[in-house]
């Protein structure tokens, strides 16, 4: 314990870290409480993916067999591994068969937590195989071979000062601190290692078992170029992050991006079925520790859908960032704070058992769970010695693990006292006693400086009356439950009289994203204007979305190949979403996800009429889709000192024409 105090004592003394963490708190709290603003009945909801989540683990060996008949009946070549070992060695027996040569292969990788957890990196690394981290946090801290600071935000703990000294070094550019060429710096050097891949590696943010559908999300775009340009796309799960249908996987996807970004949809959300025409997809399902931990006090920690906000409320973790979170022979946890605290020990042993100190159990945490896990209870199982081992037969000695022998000893005492609610009471009226004969003295009577008493606090006055005392001579006061309701229906009935038409809602948000939005009769004779405007000539365009004759007699040339000299890509819409100001795209004839993808610019013919409410609506659409994609606004990132930067490895533009 001594090494993780020391470890805090430097994350609170180093004011640098301070001021990046109270930069990416702010923001991302701010921005929680306003994207949950929208959606009035997010409590209702949360309780649904709670007992979504529930039902998932405690039948997962139903949904598992589901889910990977489906994959396999979509072509994807399906791997169980039971722990960190078998999935490297997966890893590393797709990749030689893939490139035939592992010393010259090369693995594009956006953000997975799993690889983390398993040091996938290293164990690569150590086989002369070059991984290249591609979401921009996860680049930066690679590049200054550290390990990510938060779930979400990999680099919240640098200033952009750092980074900009990194890539002058690294990069070979001028040192400069303006974020947006620092990001621009990064879609550079990134954009070749995505044309060059010998396989894309991804993690899952959800498996669907009713379709067998793989959902990754990212702001960025990353994560689309590695489940799209490389031959090979393995995508790497934990086993535990399954939803049952594609209504169930709406909610989830209402809730985690509010929770995570502050979004309301994240920029891109793929659906991935069948792999693409040409290209090879394997899925690896990992255990390692989580049939252990399904079976232990800790079950409800496999409930989490990954998205941090535990992270940000907690008080601790705001002061102390993800590299604080160290085991006790000095390894930081893959996975810190609130959550953390409970799956690093929960998947990887008695090494991690101390971090569940690190908590105030104030509550925050369970407040802001999307999915309401209650975190402080299984803080405090795993306090109590309840990070368990051998399927749950046992539990592991290591109760109070970190905590001094004094301090193990007064909380043994008072949960002799608390636990016995005669010698409670008792115990109560006697502090009470001694706080109202020291509390008139209560300046000149200093107990030990490190309890503040006597130094910056008083003594309480006597309170007469226990609160239990108080509580039984009070009168029980009937709540009116009927004005509620009629609220609540007054309510309803103000949202329905001022819903605004779905094609000015969906032209609202989108604009609101950075996206644009223009209605028109004739969506050829548009698109041409803006090309012309833009001084373009030749454009990738999905087939059957515009008047090809008329593109041709304006001197606008296009084909229906990917080229990543292309600077506009035209693809149909299949619907858009009011709420979101989403578009929906799927695979087909012309590559339109490439085209939505490669280029700078982005645009999308979408009919009014096929303007649904929101995502729920949509996802009838994506059921028998290989792959689809629902894209809201441009591409996007905030790695760098929570600042919105609009163009990473996605287009920096994206028009609708609405007609």
């Amino acid at each position: 314990m001594k090494t993780f105090r020391q470890r805090i004592r430097l994350s609170i003394n180093n004011e640098t870290l301070q001021t990046a963490l109270d930069n990416n708190t702010e923001r991302r709290l701010n921005g929680r409480a306003i994207a949950f603003a929208s959606i009035p009945d997010w409590r209702e909801r949360r309780q649904r993916a709670h007992a979504i989540r529930a039902d998932v683990i405690e039948h997962l060996d139903e949904y598992l067999a589901k889910f990977i008949a489906k994959n396999e009946e979509n072509g994807v070549i399906v791997h169980r591994a039971k722990d960190a070992a078998d999935a490297i060695q997966e890893i590393l027996n797709i990749t030689r068969h893939a490139t035939r040569n592992t010393q010259h292969a090369l693995i594009a990788k956006s953000k997975s937590m799993v690889s983390e957890e398993i040091e996938l990196n290293h164990a690569l690394e150590k086989e002369g195989i070059e991984v290249v981290e591609t979401d921009l946090g996860e680049y930066i801290v690679q590049l200054r071979h550290e390990k990510p600071s938060h779930i979400i935000t990999p680099a919240a703990h640098l200033k952009k000062e750092q980074v900009a000294e990194l890539f002058h070094e690294k990069l070979g550019i001028p040192y400069t601190v303006d974020i947006p060429t620092l990001t621009a710096t990064a879609r550079k050097v990134l954009r070749e290692v995505f044309l060059t891949a010998d396989i894309g590696l991804s993690g899952v943010n959800f498996g669907v078992a009713e379709t067998g559908g793989i959902c990754v999300v990212t702001n960025e775009g990353n994560a689309r170029m590695v489940t799209t340009l490389p031959p090979v796309h393995i995508a790497l799960m934990g086993m535990e992050r399954i939803v049952p249908n594609l209504d169930d996987l709406s909610l989830m996807l209402s809730l985690l991006p509010r929770s995570a970004t502050g979004q309301k949809l994240t920029v891109y959300t793929q659906l991935l079925h069948k792999p693409l025409t040409g290209q090879q997809r394997h899925l690896i399902i990992l255990d390692n520790g989580r049939a252990r931990l399904r079976n232990s006090p800790l079950k409800e920690s496999l409930y989490c859908i990954r998205c941090g906000a535990c992270l940000n409320a907690c008080p601790v973790f705001r002061e102390l960032s993800g590299h604080a979170y160290i085991g006790s022979d000095l390894s930081i946890a893959p996975y810190p704070g609130p959550i953390g605290s409970v799956i690093s020990p929960g998947l990887l042993g008695e090494n991690y058992v101390q971090l569940a100190q690190a908590s105030s159990l104030c509550g925050a945490c369970k407040e802001v769970c999307p999915v309401d896990i209650d975190l402080p209870k299984l803080l405090t199982r795993v306090r109590a010695g309840m990070a368990t081992a051998d399927g749950g037969r046992r539990t592991v000695d290591n109760a109070g693990a970190g905590l001094s022998s004094s301090t193990r000893f007064g909380l043994k005492l008072f949960a002799c006292v608390a636990t016995r609610p005669w010698l409670f009471a008792l115990s109560q009226k006697f502090a009470s006693l001694g706080t109202f004969l020291l509390s008139p003295f209560s300046r000149w009577v200093r107990l030990p400086a490190f309890t503040g008493w006597g130094y910056s606090k008083d003594f309480p006055r006597f309170a007469g009356k226990t609160f239990r005392e108080k509580y039984q001579s009070k009168p029980v006061v009937e709540v009116n439950r009927s004005t509620s309701k009629s609220a609540k229906s007054l309510f309803a009935s103000i949202q329905s009289n001022t819903l605004p038409l779905a094609d000015v809602r969906f032209t609202t948000e989108l604009t609101a994203l950075g996206g644009h939005v223009i209605s028109t009769q004739n969506p050829t004779l548009a698109v041409i204007q803006l090309l012309k405007s833009r001084g373009v000539d030749k454009i990738h365009l999905e087939p059957n979305t515009l008047d090809e004759i008329l593109l041709q007699a304006a001197g606008i040339d296009f084909t229906h190949e990917p080229d990543p000299q292309i600077t506009v890509g035209v693809t149909n819409a299949i619907c858009g979403l009011a709420d979101t100001g989403s578009v929906l795209v799927v695979d087909g004839a012309g590559d339109p996800l490439k085209a939505s993808l490669l280029p700078e610019i982005h645009i999308a013919v979408l009919k009014s009429s096929n303007i649904l409410p929101s995502l729920p609506d949509a996802m009838p659409l994506v059921k028998n889709a290989s792959a689809a994609v629902f894209i809201t606004g441009p591409s996007r990132t905030a790695d760098i000192e929570m600042t919105l930067t609009i163009g990473v490895h996605g287009p920096k533009e994206i028009h609708v024409f609405l007609t």
